[in-house]
């Protein structure tokens, strides 16, 4: 192979290298998730959302763990927000680290026992401000257990 072919090998093996590179960015199954966590409540009882806002990017893979320290059950409830999304799986993990269960399909509202976690994993696919959620139990949304999510 002469010193020409060798060369135009080398470029066509760096072009097909970039190829890939650039597709397995745009492959959201390639995605590493972006951590966020949400806490329904406190300890202390209060009925807040912490954060109180959420802001998410289109087209990224999201893992959005929503935790409850409170002594009380909560709920995350915004449909706007999950019509906004494609939902890959909401994830329950045992206190160990194994997965115990996985929910896939469109998601609604997620109630989440005192002490207990669950991991929502999403992709935002428009976007919008969604002043929608809250905690549906009576009187927890009135007390001040609502949150404003951005999808941009």
């Amino acid at each position: 192979m002469n010193v020409i072919s060798k060369k135009l090998v080398s470029v066509f093996v760096l072009l097909l290298a970039f190829s890939f590179s650039v597709n397995a960015e745009g492959d959201l199954t390639q995605q590493k998730a972006i951590d966020v966590l949400l806490e329904l409540g406190n300890k202390e009882g209060e009925l807040k959302f912490f954060p109180s806002s959420l802001s998410f990017e289109t087209g990224r893979l999201y893992r959005l763990t929503i935790s409850n320290p409170s002594p009380q059950k909560h709920y995350f409830s915004s449909d706007k927000f999950s019509s906004a999304i494609f939902t890959r799986k909401v994830q329950i993990n045992h206190s160990d680290g194994r997965v115990m269960v996985e929910v896939k399909g469109a998601i609604r509202e997620v109630e989440v026992y005192p002490g207990s976690r669950v991991e929502w994993w999403f992709v935002a696919l428009k976007s919008g401000q969604f002043n929608d959620l809250k905690c549906t139990i009576e009187g927890h949304h009135e007390a001040g257990m609502k949150a404003n999510i951005v999808l941009h």
